[in-house]
């Protein structure tokens, strides 16, 4: 991965962010956690990782980020300099869950031995 694109990932990802704190009014999108951003090498998509952190709402706010993902690249595209802002494909982040499944796992694992 080149250089520009791992710098283009990490400010796609504060700056979204800070779109959905400041900006959007949806209240499915505030507790949002953005956990990365995978811009393709041509540039043409970006996969936005995110959490929720009530789980009941993963689905609501997914559909409300999907809908308001037009919105979030055109805010983009003001504020990040690149000749083509990347369509945005927004991505449920399981790798916290499994960390959190394979951490129980541990502890029980722990706690027979005891």
């Amino acid at each position: 991965m080149s250089i520009k694109i791992e710098r283009l990932n990490s400010q796609f990802e504060k700056e979204i962010s800070n779109i959905l704190q400041t900006e959007i009014k949806d209240e499915d999108i505030k507790f949002v956690t953005i956990t990365g951003c995978e811009i393709t090498n041509d540039l043409s998509y970006c996969k936005v990782y995110f959490t929720v952190l009530d789980d009941s709402k993963r689905q609501s706010t997914w559909d409300a980020l999907k809908k308001a993902a037009s919105f979030i690249r055109g805010e983009l595209s003001q504020r990040i300099e690149i000749r083509h802002t990347p369509e945005l494909k927004f991505i449920f982040d399981e790798s916290i869950e499994y960390g959190n499944h394979i951490e129980k796992i541990i502890e029980k694992i722990n706690n027979e031995e005891e």
